[in-house]
């Protein structure tokens, strides 16, 4: 999920000691945008709609799908997300660092990009919750649907922090890679033993950070080019071992064998399933990349990673709309996971594809702004941070209290404030010169 920062003249020389970042990879654009798609239609998947005895019931369909853990392995594409938005902010930093730029002009710009579609996605779902509260729709069916809405926030939310945490942590993958990385997957694995034996879920929730900073730091190894020595005989060894790893932590106890079970509380086996995704794309690259180049392949990956965030923020509120439609039509529902229903699911996700298209595609016009002309002022360190705090405690009010309308309004007044946050510093920077 790449931004644009100012347009600022970068250094064709790499500071001494220091790897050339990759500017742009076409693979890295065809699985990112890949990713993005399995995500979407995974959530479309979930929803799962009927009629009961007591009314309308929206659920999560493959909660009950006995085979899901076992897929799980492969359709849980997160850990690869994260390698991927590392490898990204290793390179944006890096050139922004080079050409003089600081820590607040980093994290100014990439608050920009990740916040603004995710501001007008949370008050729109706050409209709609109000509406159905409005229209006399069950409480309980408006608490699920905000529920619903909500989950996938929380990718925003340690993300933002992440990326607050990107220029220190790449200064310490360019000073010592291996004992960065080393030290995080012990945090990461001390959190998991300490979670299981005392038998305390919420002390897994360390791990928010230290399981999705770890993978981070993966992409960082593959923005710096520190993997590209290794043969297709290591990729395949390290993919191996990294399954065997996992498989051996689920058996003993120490996560879940589900894959999507791992991400609350986040588990290490996400950073393992990461780093064998990670040697699977290496080995794979060189052909990802002749995808990119083709024409049609190369723009439709262009118009997905374009608006990338735009996507993940408003798939939900489509989801849900559609969900509402299908239950108020009146139609025959086949009970989730029926042989009719799955019959039914290639039309689903046709249709959720193209409302999904339609709805970014009025959201994008709602998010252009004068960012770019506005990023040549600089941002304090200060301000950024507070923005960044700001942004990640406006997602954290929607996750905890999603099924209320009042938590949708606080979450969107706090993301607002995060973002006029650094645009205020603009101001008063250009008023004082």
């Amino acid at each position: 999920m790449s931004t644009t920062v100012a347009p600022l003249a970068v250094r064709t020389r790499p500071a001494p000691g220091r790897p050339t970042p990759i500017r742009r990879d076409g693979a890295v654009d065809v699985v990112r945008a890949v990713c993005l798609t399995v995500v979407v239609l995974l959530h479309a998947l979930m929803v799962g709609v009927s009629v009961g005895p007591h009314g309308p019931v929206l659920e999560n369909a493959l909660e009950r799908w006995t085979s899901f853990p076992a897929v799980s392995w492969l359709v849980q594409v997160m850990p690869l997300f994260f390698i991927l938005g590392g490898f990204s902010a290793y390179g944006q930093w890096s050139r922004l660092r080079d050409a003089g730029g600081g820590y607040g002009d980093y994290l100014g710009g990439r608050l920009h990009r990740l916040l603004s579609p995710a501001l007008t996605a949370i008050a729109a779902a706050a409209v709609l919750l109000s509406a159905l509260a409005l229209l006399g729709v069950p409480a309980d069916v408006v608490a699920v649907a905000g529920f619903r809405l909500s989950q996938p926030l929380w990718f925003l939310g340690v993300y933002v922090l992440c990326t607050a945490a990107v220029p220190l942590l790449v200064a310490a993958h360019d000073r010592s890679p291996v004992a960065s990385l080393g030290a995080l997957a012990m945090l990461a694995l001390a959190v998991d033993v300490l979670r299981t034996a005392t038998g305390i879920a919420a002390v897994g929730f360390a791990n928010l950070l230290f399981v999705w900073l770890l993978v981070q730091q993966l992409g960082f190894w593959l923005a710096s080019g520190r993997l590209d020595a290794l043969r297709r005989g290591a990729l395949a060894g390290l993919a191996a071992a990294a399954l065997g790893l996992a498989v051996v932590g689920a058996v003993a106890g120490l996560w879940s064998p589900d894959m999507y079970a791992a991400l609350n509380p986040p588990a290490t086996a996400l950073a393992l399933l990461g780093t064998a995704q990670l040697a699977v794309f290496l080995l794979l690259r060189r052909r990802l990349r002749a995808v990119s180049a083709r024409p049609l392949s190369g723009r439709v990956v262009d118009a997905v990673n374009r608006r990338a965030m735009t996507i993940y923020s408003w798939h939900m509120l489509a989801l849900i709309t559609l969900a509402g439609l299908v239950l108020v039509s009146g139609l025959a529902l086949p009970a989730p996971l029926s042989a009719a229903w799955w019959a039914s699911r290639p039309l689903w996700l046709a249709v959720v594809e193209a409302a999904v298209a339609a709805l970014v595609a009025v959201a994008a016009r709602a998010e252009r702004g004068s960012s770019a002309a506005t990023a040549r002022i600089p941002v304090s360190a200060q301000r950024a941070a507070a923005a960044a705090a700001s942004g990640a405690g406006g997602v954290l009010i929607v996750l905890l209290a999603g099924s209320s309308v009042a938590g949708w309004v606080a979450g969107a007044a706090l993301v607002f404030a995060a973002l006029r946050i650094p645009r205020g510093g603009r101001v008063a920077a250009a008023l004082s010169r």
